[in-house]
């Protein structure tokens, strides 16, 4: 899986796959800090599902609060929110399948009398 912004450092080995959703009404920023020379944070809306890659001994650590505060809220260890191998499989063949097929299409014509 390709992660732009951030990226798992170089020398990590077997990164996993994770996932979580945030369950809650209200944004949460989620953080990894504890990893040497890598530092991974997004902003999370309500009921959305974020993707990620980590290694198994990362942190998430869930903040969520008001107006200029966060309070931390929880932290989770990354391996319990790894995605199982058959799903990485099957989600690796969704991305390929959804790719469209480059078509060229006329564009509708309607005429006006």
């Amino acid at each position: 899986m390709a992660q732009l912004f951030d990226p798992v450092p170089s020398d990590a080995s077997d990164p996993i796959l994770c996932c979580y959703v945030n369950a809650t009404s209200k944004i949460q920023i989620v953080r990894i800090t504890n990893i040497p020379n890598w530092y991974f944070e997004r902003v999370v809306f309500p009921g959305q599902r974020l993707v990620f890659e980590a290694m198994p001994q990362a942190q998430l650590e869930v903040h969520c609060g008001m107006m200029a505060s966060a309070i931390l809220a929880d932290t989770i260890p990354c391996d319990r929110l790894r995605l199982e191998a058959e799903l990485e499989a099957d989600l690796q063949l969704e991305v390929v399948a959804d790719i469209p097929d480059c078509e060229v299409r006329e564009p509708a014509v309607t005429t006006i009398e």
